[in-house]
């Protein structure tokens, strides 16, 4: 999420209340997760175990809850409670708007477009040329919807992101200021849920097609021209690079890349990188082939047990 202008470490410690290390006027120009900072991004980090992360990553501020040395060229934001500050942040630059309409006056619908009754469409939403958006679709606020689009009925674009810390009192929720991107010749099926990115976006890349039943999370990037099937799970943070085929009911945990040209059969348990061109199936998963093998060599274990005996 970048700022709408320029802002001072100074600037930003008085919105949060806290203490800084670095130059007042040390230069600030958003903020972002971990995996998708850019210079002049404030990160948070709220655990020893990642600390070293946050502090060598591209990010140059640091929103840090212990005292440290602040690396060269870099500032920090020290906080008793970086997630509850950075939910501050992110309720001051992306505050919550009231829609008062079902098709917000700030949004923008390209020429050729339709909005079929019911849908609705949130604040400063983009839709391009010659989209089909059907009854019931729920577009969230500042998302962006390219040319020749089809959005089929009941899907939701732009919900919130799963994303939860533990206290003591309950969970307490990361907030999202992030947007879901939706390129070019996309068609989405029915009852499908994309989540908006925590500060950046959620990405489904030009001419790909979703069938009905998907739920897609947080910062998730769905590359070119790629193929899934109902009932899919993809959690946040996840890179399905081009020319990926996903069949129903596949699920993809947190932070794994999915290489081009990569066929994950159905209901594939997927917890790890895939190679390029390889069709895998099973949970664990692994290459199709040999999985095949070692479910046929399952067979044959009672009869090697009767020899045994």
């Amino acid at each position: 999420m970048k700022f709408p202008q320029k802002h001072k470490l100074s600037q930003i410690a008085d919105l949060i209340d806290c203490s800084y290390v670095g130059e007042a006027d040390f230069p600030v120009l958003g903020m972002n997760e971990i995996h998708v900072v850019n210079p002049g991004d404030i990160v948070f980090v709220d655990h020893p175990k990642y600390y070293d992360k946050a502090l060598s990553s591209a990010a140059t501020v640091i929103l840090i809850n212990k005292e440290v040395d602040c690396p060269e060229g870099k500032a920090l934001l020290v906080s008793e409670d970086p997630f509850r500050d950075f939910n501050k942040l992110t309720r001051y630059f992306k505050p919550f708007e009231k829609l008062n309409t079902t098709i917000a006056e700030s949004a923008n619908i390209g020429e050729g477009s339709v909005v079929q009754p019911n849908a609705v469409i949130g604040n400063n939403v983009s839709i391009g040329k010659n989209c089909l958006i059907h009854a019931n679709v729920t577009i969230g606020d500042n998302c962006v919807i390219g040319d020749h689009v089809i959005i089929h009925s009941g899907t939701v674009l732009g919900g919130d992101a799963f994303y939860y810390k533990k206290r003591p009192e309950g969970f307490d929720k990361l907030l999202s200021g992030g947007r879901v991107v939706v390129e070019d010749h996309v068609e989405i099926g029915t009852n499908c849920s994309i989540d908006r990115g925590v500060t950046g976006d959620t990405i489904i890349g030009e001419g790909s097609k979703l069938d009905n039943l998907i739920q897609i999370g947080h910062d998730t990037v769905i590359g070119k021209n790629c193929l899934l099937a109902s009932q899919i799970g993809i959690a946040g943070c996840v890179i399905v690079e081009d020319d990926v085929t996903i069949w129903g009911q596949v699920g993809i945990r947190s932070d794994v890349r999915i290489a081009t040209g990569t066929v994950l059969m159905a209901q594939c348990g997927v917890s790890k990188d895939t190679t390029p061109g390889t069709t895998y199936w099973g949970t664990p998963f692994g290459e199709v082939r040999t999985k095949l093998r070692e479910y046929a060599a399952i067979k044959q274990l009672p009869e090697i047990v009767k020899k045994l005996k």
